[in-house]
């Protein structure tokens, strides 16, 4: 929109690089181009604003495809106005001298040319398409049928209207009816995650399987080192019973032997120190045989002596001490 000014009766008009103004002064043009200021005077004036810059055109609508199903398509057609004299010759571009807003709504007309022109040729190409292939191929088919539709119209042209781009955004059924196509694919992804999770879970299996034939080998050789380690316990024990039994026997025998020797030895040296005490015995007693009576008295009054308690004094009367000093006196002369 063009901004306008008022002065003194007087009004000045600035536009917008991307606006082509007209300005007509009793029916001559006297301002044409985009971009333009100037003053002029609102009784005499005739002013239109024509955009040239592109435009976004979103729409969307329904259609049915050849197995009678109901799709919705939306779409976006990009189009710029390249001949601004010739729009505005077929549509009202006019605006306010006083306000600079459209008096019409060019822009709504241009809509809904566009619009129904590239609805009609959408409906004319998923008419005869299927659902499936549509859904498949329909967004390129609707492109190119709608640009080929939009290039061929006459009255755009004739309008000054030049299509830049079409886009088909998207294309979908009704949401049962894509909820149902759905489904297969989803049975189908399911059926794949099932058989990976089952792929996994096999593996998952046998690995354990594995593990558990490690485990079940290791112990059977565990086992098997440890009967060997019995038996070979068992083998040295019996040896070592074998080796002390032997080592007894030999001790044995050779305590034995010593003992047999040792009584041997005792007996001999009994027999000797008996026979001894025998030589011994008959010696004294061929001694004491041999001996006068005085001696044997005097002896055995030695040992009575010995065997006596201990006297600290003792007492001879003469009478006693004589007639023994007698009786030696004798002895030794009949010794001598």
């Amino acid at each position: 929109m063009a901004d306008i000014i008022r002065r003194f009766g007087w009004r000045h008009l600035r536009s917008a690089p991307t606006a082509h103004i007209r300005h007509f002064k009793r029916g001559r043009l006297v301002h044409d181009g985009p971009g333009l200021s100037f003053w002029f005077q609102p009784l005499t004036a005739a002013l239109s604003e024509v955009p040239v810059d592109d435009r976004e055109l979103a729409m969307a609508f329904h259609a049915r495809t050849s197995d009678f199903q109901d799709v919705s398509v939306q779409a976006t057609v990009t189009y710029r106005i390249s001949e601004p004299a010739t729009a505005a010759a077929r549509l009202d571009f006019s605006v306010d001298p006083d306000t600079g807003v459209w008096r019409g709504a060019p822009l709504e007309q241009l809509s809904t040319l566009l619009t129904e022109t590239a609805q009609q040729h959408a409906l004319d190409v998923l008419a005869r398409t299927p659902l499936s292939a549509a859904l498949t191929d329909g967004v390129a088919a609707v492109r190119e049928r709608i640009s080929g539709g939009l290039a061929a119209e006459p009255r755009l042209p004739a309008t000054g209207i030049e299509v830049v781009a079409v886009r088909v955004v998207a294309l979908r059924p009704e949401p049962e009816v894509e909820r149902a196509l759905r489904t297969p694919a989803r049975e189908q992804i399911q059926q794949e995650a099932d058989r990976a999770t089952y792929e996994r879970r096999a593996v998952a299996v046998e690995r354990e399987r594995t593990i558990a034939e490690n485990e079940l080998a290791s112990q059977i050789e565990l086992a098997r080192r440890e009967e060997q380690l019995v038996e070979q316990r068992g083998t040295n024990a019996r040896r070592e019973a074998e080796e002390n039994a032997a080592s007894d026997a030999v001790r044995a025998e050779a305590e034995a032997t010593r003992t047999v020797r040792l009584a041997h030895a005792e007996a001999e040296a009994a027999r000797e120190v008996g026979e001894a005490r025998a030589q011994a015995q008959a010696a004294w007693l061929r001694v004491h045989s041999e001996a006068a009576p005085a001696t044997l008295h005097a002896l055995a009054a030695t040992r009575v002596a010995e065997n006596l308690p201990r006297i600290n004094s003792l007492t001879l009367s003469p009478d006693v001490l004589t007639g023994l000093l007698a009786k030696l006196g004798r002895a030794d002369g009949e010794r001598s």
